[in-house]
């Protein structure tokens, strides 16, 4: 006798051994046992959650000869008919490779005629959706009105695709997707029947694997005792069948990511390609491998939360010391926005790239969260020493020349143009940016390369760019609570310096109306790179 997979050889045989879909299996047997039968059902839900099975139980049941708690006894000669496909009073079709209304019209000249053995005939289409439109007129007028001893179970993993006339005429019963703990319960007693040893652990990560579908979880299990035929089902061996290596290569990723390395996430989304990996379960994968980063940052004992291998664990906590938690936040949103878009889409590898491109070069975007991850950036590579000689600097001055650029007297000449205590913070603008140098590199380099001066009693900061001003007002959450900005941070650098409180407002170039003769311009001698 030929194998038979799992998830056929455990079907269940009664309404009790149904998991997961407590809601339907009450309501189908309370029916049964009042006698309340409808004439057309709609099952709808989630690949393998159940659909099927309950349909051959419910034609099973509404036939058998002793039913048992309104569940198929199994034992009698119509429930032995119709287990073995045999039985003339059940018919099922498969609307996917049967769509056109001639198939249809089958089914209404046959349903015309008594069932030649119990009560009913049951018609069971399966992914009924993919019926044409013809098809589905065809069937209407039967749906709403079909002999007395005629039931329609209709099927579907796409409910919205139904024609309202459809689901006007019909029973709807939504399956919902199975818990981790009742798949991994059910898989556990069939081991059991299996006679083969497997760890807890190994069958709860088949069982978050399965994404709520029992017959994806026996697949994957039959799978792994393949495998590792005739030995016991450890955690470990279920991570390499199911592609463990998975967190070495996201790894590799997230680094290239952070070092804006292009270059390298393209290489490994080659690996990923060359190796027959699903991009649409690679995008998953990778959204649930920065979950599992942000979790090891965020809780105690990650130990605790995270079901991974030793070795996987020990590399998921130091990737996670390196990693920013509202970076990771940040990908995951985008990595989840995509996985909703390319699941549909001709274009896979297309709509990863551009999104690793994104991720890579936060610049390119213009919105909140790429602004606050190119000024990580920024203070990054500040912290790290990377200058470059300003392009003024490179023109005006020999390449041997090692003398100090010298100061610019604006400072001077315009503390007598401006009020006293403008020209007190102007004639001490060198002390300022010296010490705020030591507050914030990054505040200081855009505050020397800026254009100050007095208008209505203020000292007004003109920046070069519209990104300078937001960079300087944004104020940081820490701990929960809002920090200072940088300009406050400025203020408070100019009162110890000059014992004054000075009132700030900042613009951009081009911005409101400039004192011609008021800008106090410092000169550097270094200024920030620009980010390619």
């Amino acid at each position: 006798m030929s194998y038979l997979a799992l998830y056929r050889k455990y079907r269940p045989q009664t309404f009790d051994e149904v998991r997961g879909q407590d809601h339907i299996v009450t309501t189908l047997k309370n029916q049964m046992k009042t006698g309340r039968i409808g004439h057309a059902y709609l099952f709808c839900g989630t690949r393998g959650t159940g659909k099927t099975s309950v349909a051959k139980l419910f034609a099973k049941a509404v036939n058998c000869e002793n039913p048992v708690d309104g569940s198929p006894c199994g034992k009698c000669a119509v429930c032995r008919s119709i287990d073995s496909l045999v039985s003339m009073n059940v018919t099922e079709l498969d609307a996917a490779s049967n769509n056109s209304v001639d198939n249809i019209r089958d089914i209404i000249d046959s349903s015309r005629y008594s069932p030649t053995e119990g009560r009913y005939k049951v018609y069971i289409i399966d992914e009924v959706h993919m019926l044409s439109t013809s098809a589905f007129n065809a069937l209407l007028k039967t749906l709403e009105e079909p002999p007395e001893y005629v039931i329609f179970i209709l099927a579907t993993t796409e409910v919205h695709k139904i024609p309202i006339t459809i689901l006007s005429r019909c029973q709807r019963y939504d399956f919902k997707r199975i818990t981790t703990d009742v798949i991994a319960g059910c898989l556990a007693d069939l081991m059991k029947s299996e006679g083969i040893a497997a760890e807890e652990k190994a069958l709860k990560f088949i069982a978050r694997a399965a994404d709520g579908s029992m017959r994806d979880a026996e697949s994957l299990l039959d799978q792994c005792i393949a495998f590792y035929i005739g030995q016991d089902l450890t955690y470990d061996k279920v991570l390499e069948v199911l592609g463990s290596v998975d967190v070495e290569v996201f790894a590799r990723l997230l680094r290239h990511i952070g070092n804006g390395d292009v270059s390298g996430c393209m290489k490994i989304l080659d690996e990923i390609m060359v190796s027959g990996r699903e991009l649409t379960q690679f995008v998953t994968d990778f959204a649930g491998y920065l979950r599992n980063l942000l979790l090891a940052r965020s809780v105690e004992d990650p130990y605790e939360v995270l079901e991974l291998s030793k070795e996987n664990m020990e590399l998921v906590i130091h990737e996670s010391k390196v990693a920013d938690a509202a970076q990771l936040i940040r990908y995951i949103g985008i990595l989840s926005e995509l996985s909703n878009r390319i699941r549909y889409a001709t274009q896979k590898r297309l709509l990863i790239e551009v999104e690793l491109i994104k991720l890579a070069k936060p610049q390119m975007q213009d919105n909140y969260d790429s602004l606050i991850d190119r000024i990580r950036v920024l203070e990054e590579r500040l912290e790290n020493g990377e200058f470059t000689v300003s392009s003024r600097q490179a023109a005006g001055s020999d390449a041997t020349d090692t003398r100090p650029e010298e100061e610019d007297p604006a400072p001077e000449e315009l503390s007598k143009a401006l009020p006293e205590d403008i020209a007190k913070v102007a004639n001490s603008w060198s002390s300022i940016t010296s010490a705020m140098n030591s507050k914030d590199k990054l505040a200081s380099t855009m505050l020397s390369d800026a254009g100050a001066f007095e208008e209505n009693g203020k000292l007004v900061i003109e920046f070069k760019n519209a990104l300078d001003v937001q960079t300087m007002n944004f104020k940081k959450e820490i701990n929960g609570e809002t920090g200072p900005s940088r300009i406050d941070i400025l203020k408070k650098v100019i009162s110890s310096v000059t014992g004054l409180d000075i009132e700030i407002e900042t613009r951009s170039a081009g911005q409101g109306k400039s004192s011609k003769g008021a800008d106090i311009r410092k000169r550097v001698k270094f200024n920030i790179e620009k980010i390619d």
